[in-house]
């Protein structure tokens, strides 16, 4: 004798989505590519600036922009990092 298969009966419960536990909230990534941001650019505002002869010396390598501007936003950046990652999770989180 051949059986039915009978169908399964449907919760009426919707499907859960499972938890995920990240390490870090929303905004603490957003200050992470914050800082990413400014380290990526100062390191950017630091490159260049030789010479094609190195015969010659080039004075632009000690301009305002590669001895002062650029140190000073990868530093920036760092900090911005640690800041995103020792945040707190709170109310005042975008």
């Amino acid at each position: 004798m051949i059986q039915k298969k009978t169908p399964e009966k449907q919760s009426a419960k919707p499907k859960e989505k499972p938890d995920i536990d990240f390490a870090f909230e929303r905004s603490n990534y957003i200050w992470l590519g914050i800082g990413l941001f400014f380290i990526a650019l100062g390191f950017m505002l630091m490159s260049g600036g030789g010479s094609d002869n190195p015969a010659l010396f080039d004075e632009s390598i000690f301009n305002f922009r590669r001895t002062v501007l650029a140190p000073a936003l990868v530093l920036a950046g760092y900090g911005i990092e640690v800041y995103a990652i020792m945040k707190k999770p709170g109310k005042d989180n975008a």
